[in-house]
């Protein structure tokens, strides 16, 4: 099949592309600009590559029409934030393509209700960006159930992998968190210790979506859930990382109120993003229908990272 991937030198793309060309699949790459993978594979040199200014062209009122142009049998959308962008691209699309798979997040549930979540919870998004990907998975199952547009919706968790920033046990991006408890040094955490993450390898991401066009009967219409095993709480993680290198954490817990005059406010916005979301959920639905079962683990997928960002001198650690 001939297959269009949206956003394809991203980290979800850097594995995924590769894999479809392995495959068998003729592969059309779009990207923003001339950057390479994350991750080259020598799959890549078979790869037809387009780069196009998404936000350009859909001011325009052209990329739509850009991408059916391309004659895709499959399209992947790895970058689209906005049901509008969504809208302009499936209104050209439907009718003339097999199968339209979108990288949503398990941002569209909201606060976690139940634990593991699955697929048939509610949608309770808050937050623009959650808001945004529950109006898209509800405008792509919506055409897909009428029949006019062969959809399917993958939610991803925290992506984590080399070449990218772990969540952190304290729900935020800052590499300090991870240096202190490789160096057995004091770690607060907030509240305590008990919301939330749950990571997955770009890899498996990328494998889910692989999965879902060879199960397309079962795929359309349908969201999958693509996550690890298992949820890691805030405090569990904490310890993981510190045995990592020989130590055991020497945590405190505040309230969050407390705990955030420490930090800057950019790690105290992403952290209360974080807890709020407490993020838990199921993947057999996926794994029942498409076949997914993910490599890593949620400490897996975080220790291949953290081996990277060391061994690439953009953490302060020994190395693991």
């Amino acid at each position: 099949m001939r297959i269009v991937v949206i956003g394809a030198t991203g980290h979800i793309g850097s594995y995924l592309v590769p894999r479809l060309v392995a495959a068998g699949h003729q592969v059309v790459a779009l990207s923003r600009g001339a950057r390479e993978p994350y991750h080259y594979r020598p799959e890549w040199s078979a790869v037809e590559r387009v780069h196009v200014d998404r936000t350009a062209e859909e001011a325009a009122g052209s990329f739509g029409s850009r991408v059916a142009g391309l004659r895709p049998d499959v399209v992947v959308d790895l970058i689209c934030f906005h049901p509008e962008s969504c809208l302009q691209l499936v209104d050209a699309l439907q009718g003339r393509i097999a199968h339209f798979l979108h990288c949503g997040t398990m941002w569209v549930h909201g606060a976690t209700e139940v634990a593991p979540t699955d697929e048939l919870r509610p949608r309770h998004p808050f937050g623009d960006y959650g808001i945004r990907k529950a109006a898209i998975e509800a405008l792509l199952l919506g055409r897909a159930r009428l029949g006019g547009l062969p959809a399917t919706i993958l939610h991803p968790g925290h992506i984590v992998g080399a070449g990218w920033r772990p969540i952190n046990p304290q729900g935020n991006l800052n590499l300090s968190v991870f240096e202190a408890l490789a160096a057995g040094a004091p770690v607060a955490l907030p509240d305590r210790g008990l919301s939330t993450l749950h990571h997955v390898h770009a890899d498996d991401v990328a494998q889910a979506f692989e999965r879902a066009i060879v199960a397309r009967n079962e795929a359309v219409g349908e969201a999958f859930h693509v996550v690890s095993p298992a949820a890691v709480t805030l405090y569990g993680y904490a310890r993981e990382v510190a045995g990592w290198f020989g130590h055991e954490p020497q945590l405190r817990f505040l309230p969050f109120e407390e705990w955030r005059r420490d930090v800057s406010e950019e790690d105290a916005r992403l952290t209360l993003d974080h807890l709020a979301h407490s993020p838990c959920g199921s993947i057999e639905k996926a794994r029942r229908l498409l076949g997914y079962e993910p490599r890593y683990s949620s400490f897996g997928a975080v220790r291949e990272a953290l081996a990277w960002l060391i061994g690439h001198e953009q953490l302060q650690a020994p190395a693991i």
